[in-house]
């Protein structure tokens, strides 16, 4: 009775402080969470204020679809608590809809119209919708077709790129300089037409690309965002534009190499050609970042097969396939991958520089070490860069992003007028390889009846279109970050199950030994009981087997309490925890809230 009189109470309590929450204290923002999981983040209050014109979001749930999935509907629930925080901090500027798409209802055909994707739920063809649209007054249109809960880490940085997009009246020109032939051309020797590589023509979908001939302060003036990719050796004017670009808050994506494959034709055979170098070093030096001159990376563990000199399989230690564990978890230009494949990658060593934070984006495993990019002039046989390699138990860093504070490369240029001299915006990505790029490690293209169909096997195009998609919009929304999780395991609850079990294991453990003895001893007995029809045991024998089956009673039930001791410290766990959270908690912030309320009303009344 007791117990149904505490649910009740419990009920009741939740029932009245929800009450005087909502009446009361329905304005006021407390964010307790331990990742500040409803506290926007800096830039996102940044691109809001920047609104000049009315954004539309439209939010579509199917509240009946998802009847039964408790985890999506609790999901659900935090992207809608998120967007009211958008709109409440925007006031007229974002106008949020929320829609529940009914079946054959106009609802679901405008979430059809926009493009939203439909999950079905049941053999009765019932769609759920879980998406969000926006429009501006520009009849821009942007959509999230579906959330997904894997990618919750990233909530807001999704929320506040689609604001920003449709912000924004056109796409941010990125100027691209390279020595590699990245775009289709003609072949002088053969005069034969060269295809662009896959990468090129997916950022053209989606990106303003202009492909720039030299470096120079005119020519990358207007650019939200610079592409280097194997710049070659610049002189001194081109490394000064480069740097003034970074100085103005300018982005930068920079592809080097120790060994840039790809700058020479493939020979025949299994020798690697002897490419070139390119490198940044004079410029990235100050942020912190150098890439090894003549040393390439080596990975046994990320090592993949190719054909030895004989055929035979081999690892190629300069070939590397990186799968997500090395990649940056929290970073949303590598969070989805699931491998990316690198050919005689560099080395970049990072140094602490005061303002400037330096991330790995990806890594290699710890069973790597350096190579001598000589080695590879005239390697015939794979197998020979293994002869000596040494792995040095370290991680080293093959692709960084930089973001921070930072003087220019050039103080000895500060008498000029034009000269900017510090940035703190810098917002610099540095990759060590420019064959990553290449085609024949991540994609392969086929002739389907006339048309080139390309296949990707690895995530390489889709780490470049990440990179640039998020350089390329404001530095605003590079500084959202990845945020916590907003389900929460019990933890404490989870660590007494671990060592209860433990205890319970142990004791179970010996409990069976000794059942299995006795069971063992039983069957003995009963089959020493009868022969031939006869009475064989005798009187203490019997006596014996009745102890023997009392004792199987006795280890059965101790083994039932062992497990009732279990479930019993989890269920009182487990009510204390209901007991903060459902009643204490609300009791103690509900009591805080109205101490802030009524101390914010009598200073304004003394004011008066």
């Amino acid at each position: 009775m007791n117990r149904y009189f505490s649910i009740v109470v419990l009920v009741a309590g939740f029932v009245m402080f929800t009450l005087v929450n909502n009446l009361m204290l329905g304005s006021v923002r407390l964010d307790l969470t331990e990742n500040g999981l409803y506290s926007l983040s800096d830039g996102t209050r940044e691109i809001i204020d920047d609104l000049e014109e009315p954004v539309n979001l439209y939010f579509f749930f199917s509240e009946k679809s998802s009847g039964d999935l408790t985890a999506l509907r609790a999901y659900s629930q935090r992207v809608k608590e998120m967007l009211e925080e958008y709109q409440l901090l925007a006031g007229s500027k974002i106008n949020l809809r929320i829609v529940d798409p009914e079946p054959f209802s106009e609802q679901e055909d405008q979430a059809a119209e926009f493009g939203l994707q439909s999950v079905p739920v049941n053999q009765a063809g019932d769609a759920l919708y879980f998406g969000l649209a926006g429009t501006n007054a520009l009849d821009g249109q942007e959509v999230l077709p579906f959330f997904q809960p894997d990618r919750e880490a990233f909530l807001e940085y999704e929320l506040t790129k689609l604001v920003y997009n449709l912000s924004v009246a056109e796409k941010p020109r990125i100027a691209l300089y390279s020595d590699l032939d990245v775009e289709q051309g003609v072949d002088p020797r053969s005069f034969q037409p060269t295809p662009g590589w896959i990468f090129m023509d997916q950022l053209k979908e989606l990106f303003q690309i202009e492909k720039i001939d030299e470096l120079s302060t005119a020519s990358i003036d207007s650019a939200d965002l610079l592409l280097l990719i194997h710049p070659g050796a610049l002189d001194e004017e081109a490394l000064y534009a480069v740097d003034q670009h970074v100085m103005s808050g300018g982005k930068l994506i920079a592809f080097v190499d120790p060994l840039a494959e790809m700058d020479m034709p493939e020979p025949s055979g299994m020798s690697v050609p002897s490419g070139s170098s390119s490198e940044l070093n004079r410029l990235t030096t100050t942020w912190g970042v150098t890439l090894r001159e003549g040393e390439v990376l080596g990975d046994s563990e990320a090592a993949l097969m190719v054909g030895g000199a004989d055929g035979t399989p081999v690892r190629h230690l300069g070939i590397l396939g990186f799968t997500n564990q090395y990649f940056s978890g929290d970073d949303i230009a590598t969070a989805d991958l699931e491998s990316i494949n690198f050919s005689t990658a560099g080395i970049l060593d990072l140094d602490q520089v005061d303002g400037i934070e330096a991330r790995s984006l990806i890594s290699s495993s710890s069973s790597a070490g350096s190579l001598n990019a000589i080695q590879f002039q005239f390697l015939n046989d794979p197998a020979e860069l293994q002869q000596g390699f040494q792995e040095t138990g370290e991680n080293y860093s093959v692709a960084v992003r930089l973001s921070g504070q930072s003087p220019s490369s050039f103080p000895e240029r500060s008498g000029i007028e034009s000269h900017i001299a510090e940035t703190d915006e810098l917002n610099v990505v540095i990759v060590a390889d420019t064959d990553v790029l290449s085609d024949r490690l991540w994609v392969q293209v086929q002739n389907f009846f006339g048309q080139q169909v390309a296949s990707a096997f690895a995530d390489n195009g889709s780490f470049v279109s990440n990179l640039v998609e998020n350089l390329s919009g404001s530095s605003a929304l590079i500084e959202v970050r990845s945020r916590g999780q907003f389900s929460r395991p019990f933890v404490v609850v989870q660590e007494l199950r671990r060592l209860a079990e433990a205890k319970y294991l142990k004791n179970a453990e010996d409990l069976q030994a000794r059942l299995a003895e006795t069971d063992r001893q039983l069957s003995e007995l009963e089959s020493a009981r009868v022969d031939d029809g006869l009475l064989t045991l005798s009187p203490e024998q019997e006596a014996a087997l009745v102890d023997f089956q009392d004792e199987k009673l006795r280890i059965r039930k101790d083994l039932r309490e062992v497990r009732h001791s279990l479930d019993q410290d989890i269920e009182q766990l487990g009510g204390k925890l209901k007991f903060i959270n459902i009643l204490l908690m609300p009791f103690l912030l509900t009591l805080v809230l109205l101490v802030i309320r009524t101390l914010g009303l009598t200073s304004r009344g003394h004011k008066t």
